[in-house]
């Protein structure tokens, strides 16, 4: 009786041990790996972010600085958000460090690794002014002087060939020199850039700013980096009660983003 009882008891479990090892083991031999799921280059789509950067929730007790129309700060405002918080690389691959950003911009990037730091802040002040049809606005030089002007009334392809030779020939050093000091960081404002020129040198570009009734004032930031990315909105590592918002003080001698460090004295205008 007792040994019956072991048998229906023990008999049940050996077979499920049995068909556990051949899933393990025989199944992959014969037929492969199953496929892992795939990760689609759009990313998981994360429900309830902002359509756009003007649609960024603020702190309480701050509003946006006012935007003329038609201007870089009312453009910057408007660029569309990508649906997923993945940032991706220029050849399809997830960035190893996913958490700089806070939301990822829907701005091209191409297949080539060309669209970095300095790269991404030109793309931007560069398709503004040809969403504008001020093609003669748009050059930058490189580190010898040389000027890369855009040819007159191209089309979206001869455009993107353009920043392409930009991209190759121009880089921190050559758009540190390009740009103009800010008098005072208080007066930041959206299209102004943080940048360190060097190799290696970073930029990140102001994409909107907030005031409050005080006159205190909230700015926050966008970057690509190496190798070429998603340009995407950084966090504040400083401060996640206000973060993605950066504070203006005076007082502070540094300002830390999740991958590089600025210091007041670095922010420059076009």
């Amino acid at each position: 009786m007792k040994r019956n009882l072991l048998t229906s008891i023990f008999l049940p479990f050996l077979l499920i041990m049995i068909v556990g090892i051949a899933a393990l083991y025989v199944y992959p031999r014969f037929f492969g790996q199953p496929p892992l799921p795939a990760l689609s280059k759009i990313g998981m789509a994360t429900p309830d972010l902002p359509d756009h950067i003007g649609a960024i929730p603020l702190p309480a007790g701050y509003e946006r600085m006012p935007a003329a129309r038609g201007s870089f700060a009312e453009w910057l405002q408007n660029i569309r958000i990508k649906k997923g918080k993945t940032v991706f690389l220029y050849n399809g691959a997830p960035k190893r460090n996913q958490e700089a950003q806070y939301v990822v911009l829907d701005i091209p990037v191409s297949d080539k690794d060309l669209q970095q730091c300095a790269d991404a802040v030109m793309r931007l002040r560069a398709q503004y002014l040809y969403s504008q049809k001020r093609f003669a606005e748009i050059w930058f030089s490189d580190n010898s002087g040389k000027k890369y002007v855009c040819p007159a009334s191209v089309d979206s392809t001869r455009f993107e060939r353009y920043l392409e030779k930009v991209y190759a020939y121009c880089g921190t050093i050559s758009l540190e020199r390009q740009l103009h000091k800010v008098a005072g960081f208080n007066n930041i404002r959206p299209g102004d850039v943080l940048i360190k020129g060097g190799s290696p040198g970073h930029a990140v570009i102001v994409v909107d700013v907030a005031v409050s009734k005080t006159g205190k004032k909230l700015y926050m930031l966008a970057q690509s980096y190496m190798p070429a990315q998603d340009i995407h909105v950084l966090k504040n590592p400083s401060n996640s009660r206000y973060s993605p918002w950066y504070e203006v003080n005076t007082n502070n001698s540094f300002i830390f983003t999740p991958e590089w460090t600025f210091t007041p004295n670095q922010l420059k205008r076009w």
